[in-house]
């Protein structure tokens, strides 16, 4: 891999987990999880071995899912509540959503499945 690209997807996976880390408002901290699932991709799938490929394409799938539950849940939580911040998560199917949403993205048991694979 071209070390400038390297480069490029490390800082990546830095400026993501900050803008997620500062973020008062679900959109820019869904937006920093997305950042880092970009990045991370191409660095999975640098050595174009088929199980390398298959890896890649098991944890794009497993973070797409995730993030959808996670918009969702906080899609459920705007609704009850009239607000999109972050501390204020008061509805608990929204809370149960975005625990199994956060378990599936640090690959937490029951769904670590995909993580050992990858």
């Amino acid at each position: 891999m071209n070390p400038y690209a390297k480069l490029t997807f490390s800082m990546s996976l830095v400026l993501g987990t900050t803008i997620t880390a500062s973020s008062n408002h679900w959109a820019s901290a869904w937006a920093g999880l997305e950042i880092n699932t970009l990045a991370i991709i191409p660095l999975i799938s640098k050595s174009h071995h088929p199980r390398a490929i298959e890896a890649a394409i098991k944890y794009f799938l497993v973070q797409a899912a995730a993030s959808t539950l996670l918009l969702f849940s906080s899609m459920i939580n705007a609704w009850y509540t009239g607000q999109w911040d972050i501390t204020q998560l008061n509805h608990p199917t929204s809370s149960l959503l975005l625990t199994a949403a956060i378990a599936m993205k640090l690959g937490l048991v029951p769904f670590h499945f995909w993580f050992p694979e990858v």
